[in-house]
């Protein structure tokens, strides 16, 4: 797949001698990050999202970069977001994994919360209380307006950023109730979001999107959102309906076949596996996979 990438890209990060949580935006060179925290009032990336303040943050794009790149420990984007929606059995081919025959005219919706996710190039948690660690990678779009009822045709409009994720799953713990998927979905760092936030205006029409999962270098999924029985327009339209969206708030909008389950034995990741997620025009989130340390 090939990669080209995007112009401006926002990042959440510390560093092996400082802790704390600090923000910044990947300088042209693609080498280095400019620190925001120390040029602008903004507290964090999500604080900048609630104001609206990217465009503003982007004209720092020239500044000389505070640390290299390869020198920061990425974090989540957003630290802590106010509301993680999780999109399900969407893209082409997804319906037809899943024997339920129940009515799909309305997309399948749960819930993560932020320390289920840890953020790029940091690995993936696989615990002791179950070896079926999958993989689901995704497009995750940031909303940047709040509303209520949010009409599709005007549902872009609320989105200040996108980013990329791997959703990732422990696979018999989903199974655990007949109607309930929380429990697998939300086990500490078991899935990631990452690198970096692109500004929505940065990306094309969705549906000219392509994202790839790759394990270990094998291809695993590929598809497009143009596939996607509920476009992304449609899920914040729909999301809207019932709650209100808020800067910040997180969807991520479904993941391609070709996870982990779905192979004839199922395939797990174990430590020591790769997974990469990619679309081009936003870039690459990529995870290493190690057990949990039980102290």
């Amino acid at each position: 797949m090939s990669s080209s990438s995007p112009k401006t890209r926002f990042v959440s990060y510390h560093t092996t001698t400082d802790p704390s949580l600090r923000f910044g935006l990947v300088d042209r060179s693609g080498d280095g990050v400019i620190e925001l925290g120390r040029r602008a009032m903004y507290r964090s990336l999500l604080h900048a999202i609630e104001a609206g303040a990217l465009d503003e943050l982007s004209t720092f794009a020239d500044d000389t970069a505070d640390v290299s790149l390869a020198d920061i420990i990425f974090d989540r984007p957003l630290h802590r977001p106010g509301k993680i929606f999780c999109i399900g059995v969407n893209y082409g081919g997804r319906s037809a994994e899943y024997d339920d025959t129940t009515d799909k005219s309305f997309p399948s919706v749960f819930v993560r919360f932020p320390e289920s996710f840890t953020g790029h190039e940091r690995n993936l948690t696989r615990p002791p209380e179950s070896e079926q660690l999958d993989y689901e990678g995704e497009i995750v779009v940031i909303i940047g307006k709040g509303g209520r009822r949010i009409d599709q045709a005007n549902a872009r409009e609320h989105i200040a950023g996108v980013s990329m994720g791997n959703e990732g799953t422990i696979r018999d713990w989903v199974r655990h109730a007949k109607f309930n998927v929380t429990q697998g979905k939300n086990w500490a760092g078991s899935g990631a979001i990452g690198p970096w936030v692109v500004p929505i205006e940065e990306i094309p029409a969705f549906d000219e999107l392509t994202i790839e999962t790759r394990v270990n270098g094998e291809v695993r999924q590929h598809d497009s959102p143009a596939t996607m029985k509920y476009p992304i327009e449609y899920q914040i339209s729909y999301l809207s309906t019932f709650c209100t969206l808020e800067p910040g708030d997180m969807i991520f909008t479904g993941t391609p076949t070709g996870a982990g389950a779905r192979f004839d034995p199922p395939v797990w990741l174990v430590p020591g596996d790769r997974i990469e997620v990619e679309v081009a025009e936003i870039g690459t989130l990529a995870n290493g996979v190690a057990d949990e340390v039980i102290e």
